[in-house]
């Protein structure tokens, strides 16, 4: 009898194995090819015609599989470029082209209807300056500025993409009284010094640009101007000036080849060797009154509308609990790779089950698909759809499961690791599509050559667990997770097609079908990895979370909170010299840069015992329930409220004001960090109160995550 997590009586194991082989014949990898390049085939940004098509496109896929499909609509502040000028006035002249030209081979690279090259939630300004090179424009960068005696105030900055999400280099440039934020893309990092350029290989072009929204949605997500409730079309708005996610300062993204002349004409020191990329001449920092240039940015800033796609199966015995899968459909320009890969897969799934339903499968829980507008813009419709419906969500969802992107190479699952049972049983089920082997084992032996030293390696090989991720934020999870506490799951391919056409007019169906999954083979093996995670949560007798995967998670990313308390004591020796950046004292005077300063502070002792004492009960208490499950056998109405029980777990982990200075944040366990954006601060609370030298903030956020790891520790006591 096949193990599947979640069931648990007589022949409901095969049944399942049954039900996803089906699953599996109604899957076709050449409908996920041609998908992409229908969905792929116009520009579809947020606000334009063709993404509205896209979207009544979709609302019509989803009914013709049996679906019960309508459109949301929500009205969300969009900016768009009117004016974009950047150039180099002292000690030459140049202007930068701002323009990715259309390429031989690429069929849609040359269509009317692209977005220009710029970042969205930059202010407008019209600012000439000196220019200073900052690395990747993290707060490390600007530390070693300090030492050289290089103050970017009254400056612009140029900074290297990479090494974190973008929005974090002028979000810290601001800090430090930069007045203007420029971000290209070093060829050392993607282009010709890693391989071929596109259209010959996958790498950057001289001329390739990463768009991106630069948003503080570290701060919140969604429209800037509707915090924590939904932009429907008469919302109560902030003005433009009141939202604290919208920049200060202009920004703009340019190409190596408009890089160039900027930064061969800085003079100052040599850059240190760390901050050196491949163009052709000697890296200087810059800083003097030399090199001058004029940066000037003008948007137009409209409310334009958001088409969520929202379908749905009703559940057959439990219409109010839901299992929601999603996607987003909006991309900066033709976005085959991001978002089109990922929504493919989706539509497959849909119309598999579709299939399903009409041969007359039931599934037992109501099943949502989701098609999200907006995300690029920092997840704009999922969450303004997660706020509007924030009361039903928070009473029947089960669980979110999310992709986005999708490419060739190795599994890749990040989430809610009460569902970790769950996840490493799909990979043991799901094989690679290439290597025939499992994608749990070729996961596995991907990390066992990565992993250093032989004990890593041996606990890896012993382990029989998937490796769960956490998630941060830079899809459309974040509003399910760490807003509401919905169970969450992000599900993903890659690892061997890497190449330089994200957010560019190059991300076309014909770069996809040479450089990232030629075949769609691996579009095939996401939709079976998260077509399984629906199904098998859809029927499941006993939802299958285990929360001694939880607890060990939290006890792992404890010890490396305690490890870096006592790491910083050692090295500072109880003074520790760190930057203030708390941007929200900007709120005095937003007209105002808040100017960081060096301030020594006292690092205290924390006491981390009745964290440790509060783990050591939830790892007990997580095993006594784990028994007590398998071993019920009450009728379906008891099993049921203690489903319900399940499901609504992890809420007990929000935090009821939410993190410092972020309360639209309320998890306690994970969030994405101040300073990488995207990436995760597990314990984010502790973690960042530490790091940031909130010592006394740290201190009070470690008595609340004690308090929340009680609270779910005396929860699970309820439950079966």
């Amino acid at each position: 009898m096949s193990l599947i997590s979640g069931f648990v009586f007589a022949q409901q194991p095969d049944g399942q194995t049954q039900l996803e082989n089906r699953f599996d014949q109604f899957l076709s990898k050449e409908n996920i090819g041609h998908s992409i390049k229908e969905l792929s085939a116009k520009p579809h940004h947020l606000g334009s015609e063709a993404g509205k098509e896209v979207a009544l496109k979709l609302n019509d896929l989803f009914k013709s599989y049996g679906w019960n499909s309508q459109i949301e609509t929500f009205y969300v502040l969009f900016p768009t470029p009117v004016e974009r000028k950047l150039e180099l006035l002292l000690p030459v002249k140049f202007s930068a082209t701002l323009k990715e030209p259309a390429v031989p081979g690429d069929a849609t690279s040359g269509q009317q209807g692209q977005l220009p090259t710029y970042n969205v939630w930059g202010a407008d300004g019209d600012v000439t300056a000196p220019l200073v090179f900052v690395n990747y424009g993290l707060p490390a960068d600007y530390r070693e500025l300090a030492s050289r005696g290089i103050d970017v105030k009254g400056k612009i900055v140029i900074a290297k993409y990479g090494n974190s999400w973008r929005g974090i280099k002028p979000k810290v440039a601001y800090e430090h009284g930069a007045v203007g934020c420029i971000i290209y893309s070093d060829p050392i990092d993607d282009g010709y010094y890693q391989g071929d350029a596109y259209p010959e290989g996958p790498f950057k072009n001289e001329h390739t640009v990463q768009r991106g929204s630069v948003m503080d949605m570290v701060i919140y997500p969604g429209d800037p101007l509707t915090p924590g409730y939904a932009s429907v079309k008469n919302a109560k708005r902030l003005t433009k000036d009141e939202a604290v996610t919208i920049l200060k300062i202009p920004v703009l993204p340019i190409s190596y080849h408009d890089a160039k002349p900027l930064l061969e004409a800085l003079d100052g020191p040599v850059a240190p060797a760390s901050w050196r990329g491949a163009l052709p001449f000697t890296y200087r920092i810059g800083g003097g009154d030399k090199t001058k240039v004029h940066l000037k940015i003008k948007q137009n800033w409209d409310i334009v509308p958001v088409y969520n796609v929202v379908a749905k199966i009703k559940g057959s015995e439990y219409p109010d609990e839901w299992i929601i899968r999603g996607n987003h459909h909006d991309a900066w320009v033709n976005g085959a790779s991001d978002p089109v890969s990922g929504l493919a897969s989706l539509l497959e799934e849909a119309k598999a089950i579709g299939e399903l339903v009409k041969q007359g499968y039931k599934p037992k829980r109501t099943l949502v698909y989701t098609a999200w507008d907006g995300e690029e813009q920092s997840l704009l419709g999922s969450t303004e759809w997660v706020e509007q419906h924030a009361e039903e969500l928070s009473e029947k969802a089960v669980a979110y499961i999310n992709t986005d992107n999708n490419s060739s190479g190795f599994f890749s699952a990040g989430g809610s690791h009460a569902l970790s049972d769950l996840v490493t049983s799909i990979t043991k089920s799901v094989k690679d599509p290439i290597t025939q082997a499992t994608i749990f084992d070729r996961k596995r032996a991907s990390e066992i050559i990565k992993a250093s030293g032989t004990a890593k390696k041996k606990a890896l090989l012993e382990s029989p667990d998937y490796n769960l991720g956490a998630l941060g934020t830079g899809s459309d999870y974040s509003a399910f997770l760490q807003h509401l506490g919905i169970p969450s799951l992000n599900f993903g391919f890659g690892g061997e097609s890497t190449g330089g056409e994200y957010h560019s007019i190059y991300d076309s169906y014909d770069n996809y079908i040479r450089f990232k999954d030629p075949g769609f083979n691996y579009g095939l093996a996401l939709s079976q990895a998260a077509g399984r995670a629906v199904l098998r949560l859809a029927d499941a007798e006993k939802l299958p979370f285990n929360f001694t995967g939880l607890y060990t998670a939290v006890q792992n990313y404890t010890d490396e909170v305690i490890g870096s308390a006592k790491n910083l004591q050692q090295e500072a020796g109880l003074q520790h010299q760190l930057i203030d950046s708390d941007i929200y004292k900007l709120a005095a005077d937003p007209k105002e840069p808040f100017q960081a300063k060096e301030k020594t502070v006292e690092v205290p002792t924390f006491d981390f015992i009745p964290l440790t004492d509060a783990l050591l009960g939830l790892k007990k208490e997580a095993a006594a329930l784990q028994l007590r499950q398998q071993k019920f056998t009450g009728d379906q109405k008891a099993i049921r409220q203690n489903n319900q029980k399940l499901y609504q777990a992890e809420k007990t982990l929000l935090l009821e004001n939410g993190l410092p200075r972020r309360p639209w944040y309320k998890h306690s366990i994970y969030a994405p960090g101040f300073y990488t954006g995207y990436g995760v601060k597990t314990l984010p609370g502790i973690r960042e109160g530490i790091e940031e030298g909130h010592y006394d903030e740290a201190k009070q956020e470690l008595v609340k995550l004690t308090g929340a790891i009680n609270k779910l520790t005396q929860y699970l006591t309820t439950i079966y």
